[in-house]
């Protein structure tokens, strides 16, 4: 199944596109997210994924703070790109919860956002969300994509002007070093190849 985007009257304004994300009944387990304007709906992801997801996540739980969580599913607005992105895992202090637009919680307060790319929204992971984020100045956001001929893990860091620049790109089967605040380095090699 590949994603699947909802159209929007001409002229609908940010406030309208909220309202649809969040009033719609979408299907159980599907991701929904604003990309650019325009309402996405991602299916469910596939059980590597969610393994990947699992795997990441609890080697980060090792060397967050107690005030940090991690999380899934967080709606991240990010109004520079007229978005609205569900980062498969978002890390920061849960104190930034809830401070941005409208009482959403603003992408720039994320300390690191990761995605783990799908057949159906691989596009959206390596270009339009890394260009978002970016654009948000989130410090560190980390890409793993399996949907490549080689798996690769990129992390992007130092966003200036809207543009990253790769900190560290391995093949799975690497290591990846996520730097401070949160120095770890991830085996990449643990992560499900499809």
């Amino acid at each position: 199944m590949s994603a699947l985007t909802v159209g929007h009257e001409p002229g609908q304004g940010w406030d309208d596109l909220v309202r649809l994300w969040e009033e719609m009944d979408w299907p159980e387990g599907c991701k929904v997210e604003i990309i650019e304007g325009i309402v996405t709906v991602s299916p469910p992801p596939s059980e590597e994924h969610n393994d990947t997801a699992e795997l990441l996540q609890r080697r980060l739980y090792s060397v967050i703070p107690e005030d940090w969580g991690i999380y899934q599913t967080l709606g991240l607005v990010v109004p520079q790109s007229v978005g609205l992105y569900m980062p498969d895992l978002a890390v920061m202090p849960r104190s930034r919860l809830r401070q941005g637009p409208d009482g959403r919680t603003a992408a720039e307060d994320a300390e690191l956002v990761v995605e783990i790319t799908s057949e159906s929204n691989a596009k959206h992971d390596r270009v339009t969300k890394t260009h978002g984020y970016a654009k948000a100045g989130v410090p560190l956001y980390l890409l793993l994509d399996a949907w490549v001929s080689t798996p690769i893990a990129t992390l992007y860091g130092k966003p200036e002007q809207g543009t990253y620049r790769v900190l560290d790109l391995v093949e799975y089967g690497g290591k990846l070093t996520l730097p401070a605040p949160f120095d770890l380095e991830v085996d990449t090699g643990i992560f499900p190849v499809l």
